[in-house]
């Protein structure tokens, strides 16, 4: 007979393990000595504290699902409660025991932080819904659109929630993009038929251009093509593709007409050499308005520059396209200065910019206090962990302040 402190094996072979309810057998050993059978089944104990081990090191590092931890506990506890092994089997169920518990602690852990995340993402859902449906009234139908299909990958990237929630916020959701949808679609097909009707107007203004484009009836001539002028821009534009080829056209006959006057009219070129030399030196006063520094004061400026400029009659007909590039020029600076004027001082977009930045603010300042209480309960596995999610929600609070400033605030 061979006995150690947690088991021992009787003269006949059977082993036995020492526990807290008295002894169990382990097993029958007849092949070798009482010696080496307790090997045998203490190598068996050693190789359950190894497997508990390793259990307990996953639980408390990795992101084991519950379900398979418990899973795992549960089969090595059937192990342990078969007394198939010499050793402190009443430890191991202890140590079990508390890896129940810190299974649980996780599992409740979790559990919170899942609702914290879901009402996280109802607020987001929400703010995208609040949005979307402001934006299905917008006009602007470039931005807005641009907008919304922004709104719906912020959406995609969103965790979902309880399906009643998600659906209706969903429902909402898509409803403002089908508004919108459905408004732009009307004014793009109201702008085609207004467009259509512009096309056929100017055709048959260029038509009777054209038609004038040989009279020798100066005066009268000239002043329906003062009408005719007037008629095409009431008109409003054409489609794209019909504009530029029928208003060459018009101006062409014009052209034509203007021109056989001119060679008759002989004074006139003494007439339109001064009109150049005053539209240059209008051109040159434009010009000193570049660079836009004051925008309200350019505009001003280049509308009194512009009024004389009207006021003046033609030019020379080759020298047309350099005076009056010139003048274009200097427009396209102050509009392209009017459009970012716009853009900075946009309201909607300063106040999206400010309510998101608002949001993030709260959310870092939130995460900074929940890393303090951790810490202070000694839980730094806790505090690292937000503190890795407060790096995160800190860079998209510096990006949002940036884009912030953009808006001059």
């Amino acid at each position: 007979m061979s006995s150690d402190p947690w088991g021992r094996v009787d003269e006949t072979g059977t082993v036995y393990v020492r526990t807290a309810d008295g002894e169990k057998v382990v097993g029958s050993w007849q092949a070798g000595s009482p010696v080496e059978a307790l090997a045998y089944f203490e190598r068996k104990y050693e190789g359950l504290v190894v497997e508990i081990g390793l259990l307990e090191k996953r639980v408390r590092t990795t992101d084991l699902s519950s379900k398979d931890a418990m899973a795992a506990i549960d089969h090595l506890r059937e192990q342990v409660d078969a007394h198939h092994a010499v050793g402190d089997l009443d430890a191991l169920r202890g140590r079990l025991d508390k890896l129940v518990e810190l299974v649980e602690a996780r599992r409740e852990e979790r559990k919170a932080q899942r609702a914290r995340q879901s009402e996280e993402a109802r607020q987001a859902k929400e703010a995208l819904v609040v949005e979307a449906e402001e934006l299905a009234q917008s006009d602007q139908w470039r931005a807005a659109g641009e907008r919304l299909r922004a709104l719906v990958d912020t959406w995609k990237g969103l965790p979902r929630l309880d399906r009643k929630s998600d659906d209706e916020l969903w429902h909402r959701f898509s409803h403002a993009r089908s508004a919108f949808s459905k408004r732009r679609k009307q004014h793009f097909a109201q702008l085609d038929a207004q467009r259509e009707d512009a096309r056929r107007i100017k055709e048959q203004l260029v038509a009777e251009a054209e038609a004038l484009s040989g009279s020798t009836d100066w005066g009268p001539t000239a002043a329906r093509y003062r009408d005719l002028m007037a008629q095409w821009k009431a008109a409003g534009r054409a489609q794209r593709e019909h504009e530029e080829e029928l208003w060459n056209r018009f101006r062409g006959a014009q052209d034509v007409f203007f021109a056989a006057r001119s060679s008759v009219f002989a004074e006139r070129d003494a007439e339109q050499a001064e009109n150049l030399k005053l539209k240059e030196e209008l051109a040159g006063e434009a010009e000193k308005l570049l660079p836009i520094t004051d925008l309200k004061a350019a505009r001003a400026a280049f509308r009194a520059i512009n009024e004389r400029w009207e006021a003046i009659g033609h030019v020379p007909r080759d020298a047309r396209p350099k005076v009056e590039g010139r003048m274009h020029t200097v427009e396209r600076a102050i509009q392209e200065a009017e459009e970012a004027e716009w853009r900075r001082t946009n309201p909607e977009a300063r106040a999206r910019a400010a309510g998101l930045t608002g949001q993030l603010q709260a959310a870092v300042d939130k995460l900074k206090g929940q890393i303090e209480q951790a810490r202070a309960q000694g839980n730094t596995a806790k505090a690292e962990k937000l503190e890795r999610e407060l790096e995160g929600r800190q860079a998209l609070l510096d990006q949002a302040l940036k884009g912030l400033q953009e808006f001059g605030g």
